[in-house]
């Protein structure tokens, strides 16, 4: 069965391009492993990191193995509580995934709803949308994530802090990115409109809602999907800079961004490795998804088909 499905969707033309491009194989097969990695964490990883049971202090800052002082308990060396640092990388990447694929589905849902309707409505909506967003668009998401955040947890209490982080976060990165969906939605229904397929809807009796959600939407899905690929890098990216600027994760929960922040403080005092495995898995994770994107968008615009 999952090869019949394999050799359908390379009989397609995204199929076609995917097996024609290397770049998009190898890319998909790095985002895949970290995926299935962090998806079986408790399986996977060597120990769990967040249980106290399993870390001991005179196993602090233990060095790679293959360094002077190195342990094979410790692939990738430990870091200043004396946590295995493969683990919690393994670990500290499936809360990135989580807060990256949420507030960009979260983005992607506001974006999008607002882009078509104000596209298909028209009228003082539109205009009151699209200069909301573009206001937005002139502030750099990482401070607009900043300031979504700190207003948030203006509202919350300090003790429930740790335990609403993951929902702040998703809200200020999901707040952060929605305009760019909104904007090329909104461009992309105003072509769609005008279209015969509208205009015969509209004849029939066909109500706005059922027009903009079974018509419009389903022909407009292609840049909403490889503006989702590139979001979710950045979304990715940016929730580990909120967590490294301190404001993201808490250390007893620690993503890849609070771990590189951890690692910094260690970085001059010869204990390289707690900063330089995080941010290399960080690297490697957002360049797997862009290059993805790329390929996505390269495949799913019908003016560079050469099949």
């Amino acid at each position: 069965m999952i090869r019949q499905i394999i050799k359908n969707f390379l009989d397609t033309d995204i199929g076609y391009s995917f097996s024609k491009s290397k770049v998009a194989i190898i890319s998909s097969i790095i985002f895949l492993a970290i995926m299935i990695t962090s998806l079986f964490a408790v399986l996977i990883a060597p120990y769990n990191p967040f249980d106290p049971k399993s870390i001991s202090l005179m196993d602090a800052f233990t060095p790679p193995i293959w360094s002077i002082g190195g342990s094979v308990e410790f692939i990738l060396g430990t870091d200043q509580q004396g946590r295995d640092m493969l683990s919690t990388i393994i670990y500290g990447s499936q809360i990135s995934l989580i807060v990256g694929f949420a507030s960009i589905i979260f983005a992607m849902v506001l974006g999008v709803f607002l882009g078509v309707t104000a596209g298909y409505l028209g009228g003082r909506y539109e205009i009151i949308v699209m200069r909301f967003t573009d206001v937005q668009l002139t502030i750099p998401s990482i401070l607009m994530a900043l300031l979504v955040d700190g207003i948030a947890r203006g509202f919350i209490n300090k003790s429930l802090h740790d335990d609403m982080a993951i929902y702040v976060l998703i809200l200020a990165i999901g707040i952060s990115e929605w305009p760019q969906f909104a904007r090329i939605t909104r461009a992309a229904t105003l072509v769609e409109k005008n279209k015969e397929y509208v205009l015969a809807g509209r004849i029939i009796g066909l109500s706005d809602i059922v027009i903009m959600i079974k018509h419009i939407l389903p022909n407009i899905l292609r840049p909403i999907l490889v503006i989702s690929t590139i979001g979710l890098s950045q979304a990715i990216i940016t929730e580990s800079t909120l967590s490294f600027l301190g404001v993201g994760f808490p250390p007893t929960n620690p993503s890849l961004g609070t771990l590189i922040r951890f690692g910094n403080n260690f970085l001059f005092s010869g204990e390289w490795w707690i900063t330089f495995f995080p941010a290399i898995f960080l690297v490697v994770l957002a360049l797997s998804i862009n290059l993805l994107g790329d390929w996505m968008r390269d495949a799913l615009n019908p003016k560079l088909k050469v099949r």
